[in-house]
């Protein structure tokens, strides 16, 4: 016999929720009583026939950046959406190996701060052979433009 379901806050019942998530109040989809919309101006009375302005909610994507890699590569060659979505994807993925590599070792060192050492560790540990280097060596170089541009 199942267990009786538990009612959420939500109201959605416990045992056909996900039971890996985590539920945390404020992350996610918003409701009415946390979203910063709500809080702001009073919605001004609409005239008929005006037609209301959405504003886009906001993507953040490696796209812009992806592109100009490739038009620095390759001028004349493009890419699909398809294409720039899985690169994206591989950008995201490795940007999350190498901080939670980085994390891991700060928190071995037992610094509360990741600093370019951490950073450069974590590439020469995740990144495989040749990779490595031309990345430590790519690395190196613009942290040295930031600081001599300070």
């Amino acid at each position: 016999m199942a267990p009786p379901k538990k009612q959420t806050e939500k109201g959605t019942d416990e045992a056909s929720s996900n039971n890996n998530a985590v539920k945390t109040p404020g992350v996610g989809k918003s409701s009415s009583k946390t979203s910063s919309k709500s809080m702001s101006k009073p919605k001004k009375s609409m005239r008929t026939g005006e037609k209301s302005k959405r504003t886009k909610k906001r993507h953040e994507s490696f796209a812009v950046y992806i592109y100009r890699v490739l038009k620095q590569v390759h001028p004349d060659t493009g890419t699909s959406s398809k294409a720039m979505s899985i690169m994206n994807s591989f950008v995201n993925d490795v940007f999350e190996r190498i901080a939670m590599e980085a994390s891991r070792l700060a928190h071995y060192g037992k610094k509360s701060t990741i600093s370019s050492r951490e950073i450069q560790t974590a590439v020469r540990l995740i990144l495989p052979g040749e990779l490595s280097k031309h990345a430590v060596s790519e690395g190196t170089k613009a942290v040295t433009k930031y600081t001599t541009s300070k």
